[in-house]
C-alpha cells in the first residue's frame, strides 16, 4: 500500500473537516465495498486453480486414481478428495 498526502490529493474543504478528527497521523481510507474483489482475482491464481481442480476432477472420472492426482499435482489426498468431492 503507497501512502499518499492528503494535501496533494484532497480538497482543501475536505482536508480541514478531516483535520477536526485527526492531524499528523496515519488513516486507512478503504476501498468501497463495491470494489472489492475476491483472494485471487486480481493476480489470476483463483482462475489457474479453478482450472487446475476442473482437471483433476476430470482425470478422477476418466479413472485416475486419488493417490496419482495427489502425486501429480503435489497435493495430499485429502486436498484431492476435497476438490473431488466438494464438486459432486
Amino acid at each position: 500500500m503507497k501512502y499518499k498526502n492528503a494535501s496533494n490529493v484532497l480538497p482543501e474543504h475536505l482536508l480541514v473537516e478531516i483535520q477536526k478528527y485527526i492531524q499528523g497521523e496515519y488513516i486507512y481510507i478503504p476501498a468501497q465495498q463495491s470494489s472489492y474483489k475476491k483472494w485471487g482475482e486480481k493476480s489470476g491464481i483463483r482462475k489457474i486453480l479453478s482450472n487446475r481442480n476442473k482437471e483433476i476432477i476430470r482425470k478422477y472420472k476418466d479413472g485416475y486414481e486419488m493417490l496419482d492426482l495427489a502425486n501429480e499435482y503435489c497435493l495430499s489426498i485429502h486436498s484431492i478428495k476435497q476438490i473431488i468431492y466438494k464438486n459432486d
